[in-house]
């Protein structure tokens, strides 16, 4: 989730550019970017942008660009972004979106699927993984979550509550439509309210999960990622299964796609490959990756 415009220049276009089709008749533009020499085998990374986001954006071409240099990449437009169809639900039905996206990934011929989501990607990957499970098709195999919310409804910093105020009026919702391209429902959620990412989390051991925060988030403070990893720990605990979840807290780093650095973006593809057993280099060495716990 990021309203600042972005930072990067165009970078080498996508190999090739699909629309898919949702379970709940929704149209979802994807690309994908083959592997590049040197890449591993058989895994595909899906992208899931933030709010204001899509695929097309330079900060979003230059991660998947960056991304391909350990496996191939699919990335692609939420609803009600970019060029595909509908409104965003703001996390829920994007899930829906996602799993096309990961069948689609699947289809092409990964054998395993890492998701990397970013602030509401990031709160969207960690739902599909607890709502999919690894028994479907659509299933990951690792969940990256990065800058993303760990609750709903928060309100506690100035970029949140102008967000909140933003989409839940006409005049708003226009500015988000005409402004960055983003189409908000104007239907508000109900109870019982979406799983949270949190809960969410605790649903997911022993798949390998890796939550990144900046100490710098405008948007979400060190409590939501904090809350993501409690939760991811204690759901393993509960049921007596091994915990995977791995916390970075990466110092001076801000907020999603706009703020992720070459090396972050790296170290993360490199934490894919390792997570499911691709490349025996693992994931970045602790002091680098400046991992913290909750």
């Amino acid at each position: 989730m990021d309203l600042r415009p972005s930072s990067r220049h165009p970078v080498h276009p996508p190999e090739r550019v699909v629309t898919l089709l949702t379970a709940d008749g929704q149209r979802v533009s994807a690309a994908y970017d083959a592997p590049l020499p040197g890449a591993v085998d058989g895994l595909t990374i899906v992208v899931a942008h933030g709010f204001t986001g899509s695929w097309r954006r330079p900060d979003n071409r230059a991660i998947a660009q960056a991304l391909s240099a350990h496996a191939a990449v699919v990335s692609y437009d939420a609803r009600g972004h970019g060029r595909s169809s509908g409104a965003t639900t703001l996390g829920d039905d994007e899930v829906l979106d996602l799993d096309a996206v990961a069948a689609w990934a699947r289809w092409l011929g990964a054998t395993s699927v890492a998701t990397v989501g970013f602030s509401m990607g990031g709160s969207v990957v960690l739902r599909h993984a607890a709502l999919t499970g690894r028994s479907t098709r659509e299933g990951a195999d690792a969940v990256v979550s990065v800058s993303a919310a760990g609750f709903w409804f928060y309100k506690g910093t100035a970029p949140m509550r102008l967000l909140h105020t933003a989409v839940a009026s006409p005049v708003g919702r226009g500015i988000l439509r005409h402004g960055f391209g983003t189409r908000v429902t104007a239907t508000e959620w109900q109870e019982p309210y979406p799983l949270s990412p949190s809960e969410s989390a605790s649903l997911l051991a022993p798949l390998p999960l890796l939550v990144v925060h900046g100490d710098r988030d405008t948007y979400f403070p060190l409590e939501h990622s904090r809350s993501i990893v409690r939760a991811a720990r204690a759901g393993a605990a509960e049921r007596g299964v091994a915990d995977r979840a791995e916390e970075w807290v990466e110092r001076g780093f801000a907020h999603a796609e706009s703020a992720a650095t070459p090396d972050l973006v790296d170290r993360i593809g490199r934490w894919c490959t390792g997570a499911v057993g691709h490349d025996a280099r693992g994931a970045a060495d602790g002091a680098v990756a400046r991992r913290s716990t909750p």
